[in-house]
């Protein structure tokens, strides 16, 4: 059996894409090349990794054990270099990660100058499709969710609280009346998601606020819902981190109506000592620390006068 690290590599690649293509763009080579690699391995090893099909390239039962092996020696790599270039500045490579709408594109996106600053190393992939990527197959090596895997070999850890509370403009507020109650809602047009879209439990808002509220305007985007509310089309759920970026947007309900959620932090538990993984991991838990006012929208009086503290002051 004559086989490199090399090859170890083409092989995990394509597991984690399924595509050729995609593990060429990933590795900096040709379509030709990773073929040829995957070929060459199969041939030392004497079995067949992947079964061909139009979609792409499916582990066979033996590729599906062979990954873990093959993870373990990229673990243990990762750390040698680590370990021989004394610390962070090995860590190298390309990042997926997956995060939803909200988070990655009124918030993520603002820290891009601060994570090549502090990770020039690796290459990020941001994926802000609206379903969940399956961490299993390796869609994705690293994901933000509103509600973490329940079972399986999956690392999860809480990444933040953040707040949500009822908004609609000024001008829409004018023309229809101000809510003074629940019951109030009823007479009002809302915006909000697709119901058998909602790929996550914590984005179904509505039903925790009046079980009669229906939307009038449904969309599977964040984006397109505050757009719609911005344009004085009724009143939505929006996380304050979102609406705070907007002053034409007013809270209804203030004192009566606000939502927590969570955002978590996931990988498969294969991959979270792998250098590059664990980087980013340690730089989002950072990022959000620094930007908790953000999320929870709120400062705490200190005692006896002594100013202001910051949500993410509290939480230290």
């Amino acid at each position: 059996m004559h086989f490199t690290w090399d090859d170890l590599q083409y092989f995990l690649a394509v597991a984690r894409t399924g595509q050729l293509s995609t593990a060429a763009r990933q590795l900096r080579t040709s379509h030709a090349t990773v073929s040829r690699r995957i070929d060459r391995l199969e041939f030392a090893l004497k079995v067949k990794l992947f079964e061909r099909n139009p979609r792409g390239y499916v582990l066979t039962g033996m590729g599906q054990r062979f990954v873990e092996t093959a993870e373990k020696m990229e673990q243990e790599t990762e750390r040698l270099q680590a370990d021989l270039a004394g610390g962070g500045s090995a860590q190298r490579g390309v990042v997926r990660l997956s995060a939803p709408e909200g988070f990655s594109n009124f918030f993520f996106t603002s820290t891009l100058q601060t994570f090549v600053a502090a990770l020039p190393s690796i290459s990020l992939e941001l994926v802000t499709i609206q379903q969940i990527m399956a961490l299993s197959r390796k869609e994705a090596d690293l994901a933000v969710v509103l509600d973490p895997p329940k079972a399986g070999p999956y690392f999860s850890e809480k990444l933040c609280d953040y707040r949500l509370k009822i908004y609609g403009t000024r001008g829409y507020l004018e023309s229809r009346g101000v809510p003074q109650s629940r019951d109030d809602l009823l007479d009002h047009a809302f915006i909000g998601y697709i119901e058998d879209m909602i790929f996550a439990p914590g984005l179904d808002y509505l039903g925790d606020i009046h079980p009669r509220i229906k939307p009038r305007f449904q969309s599977s985007s964040i984006f397109a819902q505050l757009t719609a509310t911005r344009n004085g089309l009724g009143l939505c759920v929006l996380p304050i981190f979102i609406a705070k970026n907007y002053p034409e947007l007013e809270v209804v309900l203030e004192d009566e109506v606000e939502l927590l959620r969570h955002y978590w932090i996931t990988c498969h538990r294969d991959l979270r000592q792998v250098g590059r993984v664990r980087s980013v991991i340690e730089f989002l838990r950072n990022i959000v620390r620094e930007n908790m006012d953000a999320f929870l929208g709120t400062r705490v009086e200190k005692p006896d006068g002594a100013g202001s503290v910051s949500a993410a002051e509290v939480l230290a």
